[in-house]
């Protein structure tokens, strides 16, 4: 279970997560697995822990959501149907119960880690954020199909759903306007807030358990970074991307300051 997660520490009050980085699988769970690596990858994160890791704290991800999804509840984390993975058939035969047991055991070290970043930075500085980063599909209908109308995706989504809003909002704005803001290669970045998702476990996870303290912000990117059929990086972009996510960092210390200031953190 030592290589399931990288887990790096660092100063500020500034986690990164890539939760659905990795693509790697235990023997067990390849011996059974009706899906092939290309299969699998479509609907994985590649190249978000590279995001991740230019923050000085940083948890992610090297096994596949396949194996264990860490940004599910618990009691689904490990999928057993078509309906739990996009209608696809993820097992040649059920996942057996010890197979199964031992996904949970890497899903529960994964929070236990995440609890122990979270409890140093709160200790330390108050209050902290965690930026939760995953990337997502938007050419469904195949390589040559029409891709996903933009009104509805937008390359940057930040997911605030299960955040208090009235608390961290200022944040929240100031994030997403030092994003809008940047010059991403000669042009601005199309960013908006609960568009194409509102967040999902890892987020609930930290705003129940740190109410407080604790600021969650889920950043779905657009898949225009990559060719989401082939893997293929598109490696400007992607240095453009990890450019715009580090220019941000200031001003969300700066904001987080603000918040403890007036709360007394």
């Amino acid at each position: 279970m030592n290589d399931f997660l990288t887990m790096k520490r660092g100063p500020g009050p500034i986690i990164a997560v890539a939760n659905h980085h990795g693509c790697k699988l235990r023997p067990e769970v390849a011996r059974i697995m009706a899906l092939d690596a290309d299969s699998r990858l479509r609907e994985e994160d590649p190249f978000t822990g590279d995001w991740a890791k230019m923050v000085p704290t940083s948890l992610v991800a090297e096994y596949s959501r396949f194996q264990v999804d860490l940004n599910r509840p618990r009691e689904s984390a490990v999928y057993l149907t078509p309906e739990d993975a996009w209608g696809l058939q993820v097992w040649t035969q059920s996942p057996p119960a010890d197979l199964i047991k031992r996904s949970l055991a890497e899903y529960d070290a994964y929070y236990n880690a995440l609890e122990g970043l979270c409890r140093e930075k709160q200790e330390k500085y108050g209050a902290f954020v965690v930026l939760d980063l995953h990337s997502y599909n938007y050419r469904r209908n195949g390589p040559q199909g029409p891709v996903a109308d933009p009104a509805g995706n937008p390359e940057v989504n930040i997911g605030t759903g299960t955040m208090n809003r009235e608390r961290w909002g200022g944040l929240v704005d100031r994030f997403m306007s030092e994003l809008q803001n940047f010059d991403f290669l000669g042009r601005r970045l199309d960013v908006r807030e609960n568009v194409k998702f509102v967040g999902r476990q890892f987020p609930k996870w930290v705003h129940t358990n740190y109410p407080e303290s604790g600021c969650a912000i889920a950043i779905e990117l657009k898949k225009f970074f990559m060719d989401e059929w082939t893997g293929s990086l598109d490696v400007d972009a992607h240095n453009a991307i990890l450019r715009a996510l580090a220019a941000a960092l200031p001003g969300l210390e700066d904001e987080l300051g603000k918040v403890s200031a007036w709360h007394g953190l």
